[in-house]
């Protein structure tokens, strides 16, 4: 399985902006999908994820300002971000994988696809 990120940009703070993964090769759409990021400096922390049932799980971070969506005719995973803080600058990686517990979600070494990551600058 192969993923695309894109849709990072330059954006101000309280803007809005989308992310998509595109996956190709061998997909499934019994996989979760998840989005990881890594800020500058700091360590990989989770963002979102979304089974393949289309439930959703968000880090506290992010809850209530970020939606995670997938398009499974279309092998596409979204993430949608509104009331982008500065702190939410980071390079966004999409990762995918056969994970079967949503308490597997937020764990970055359960997925077994990533994608090459796009970045997201906020300007304040």
């Amino acid at each position: 399985v192969q993923l695309q990120a894109s849709g990072g940009g330059l954006v101000q703070a309280g803007g809005s902006l989308r992310l998509s993964c595109a996956a190709s090769g061998r997909t499934s759409s019994r996989n979760a999908m998840g989005w990881f990021r890594r800020a500058p400096g700091k360590e990989r922390e989770f963002v979102a994820a979304i089974n393949w049932s289309g439930g959703t799980s968000y880090s506290d971070s992010v809850k209530g300002r970020f939606t995670i969506s997938r398009d499974n005719a279309k092998n596409t995973m979204y993430l949608q971000m509104n009331s982008l803080k500065r702190e939410d600058t980071a390079v966004y990686y999409c990762a995918a994988g056969p994970i079967s517990s949503n308490y597997m979600l937020s764990f970055a070494r359960y997925y077994a696809y990533w994608g090459q990551g796009t970045l997201v600058t906020v300007s304040s």
